[in-house]
């Protein structure tokens, strides 16, 4: 059975983990091939090669090519004091079902999206249906969702283990104002999850990566007993002044 743990000591966020997949030997021309199914989004991703704290590792960006409208949209009216462009949950899974991936692609993608929005409606108060992402947020949550999904299968990885998983401290601006790190909704999809002490006042884990390790995750704790065939370094966003900001991926067999 091929596996693939990741080691999230510097935590772990949706581009993280696919830059981490495709630097294990995911191939990126096919994962993007197979993004550009997904109906109504206009992306492309850039890719390169970064240095944290010593450590080289795939960096990717989802820039956002959405055409600009001929007359303004009117804004949609959300939970909430913000008035944004937003996508709702309901019409990212049904984007996701017409995209017709392969079953376990689309299982996968679909059971991070779930864990995401429960954990939202939860959080605030309202149905799962009603959830809504940020526009923009959506955008590379989406991207990010179903590009970890195809690169687990282009790696053929059947079960993914993961190491404690660290939060980060500190506050972050959120949709709805200043949240403490972790987020609530990141919290709550954390919940029985083990967690990793640190001092580092930045949000290390986003609500993607808390969604992947919900979702996905058989078992957590050290690295099991396994062969390595493959290891992959994705680089976050952050520069830290004591360790790399980067997750790292083996990849092997039981």
């Amino acid at each position: 059975m091929r596996i693939a743990y990741l080691d999230c000591f510097s935590g772990i966020s949706g581009d993280m983990l696919l830059a981490a997949l495709v630097d294990a030997g995911a191939d990126r021309s096919r994962i993007e091939d197979q993004l550009r199914k997904l109906p109504g989004l206009h992306f492309r991703l850039e890719w390169r090669t970064v240095v944290k704290t010593g450590v080289t590792a795939l960096k990717l960006d989802v820039i956002d090519e959405t055409p600009a409208p001929a007359q303004p949209l009117k804004p949609l009216k959300v939970i909430g004091q913000h008035d944004h462009a937003h996508r709702a949950y309901k019409d990212i899974v049904e984007m996701i079902e017409a995209a017709e991936l392969a079953p376990r692609v689309t299982a996968r993608a679909l059971a991070i999206f779930e864990k995401i929005a429960v954990a939202e409606a939860k959080i605030h108060g309202v149905p799962v249906e009603t959830v809504h992402f940020h526009e923009v947020g959506a955008l590379d949550s989406i991207v990010d969702v179903v590009g970890i999904a195809l690169g687990l299968e282009d790696l053929g990885i059947d079960q993914l283990y993961c190491g404690p998983v660290p939060t980060g401290n500190g506050y972050v601006r959120c949709d709805h104002g200043l949240y403490p790190v972790p987020a609530p909704a990141t919290m709550e999809m954390l919940v029985g999850i083990p967690l990793r002490r640190t001092t580092v006042e930045k949000e290390l884990t986003t609500p993607t990566g808390a969604g992947v390790a919900a979702a996905l995750v058989r078992e957590f704790g050290p690295l099991p007993a396994m062969t390595v065939d493959a290891i992959g370094y994705g680089a976050g966003t952050r520069d830290l002044p004591d360790q790399p900001n980067v997750l790292r991926l083996l990849a092997g067999r039981l």
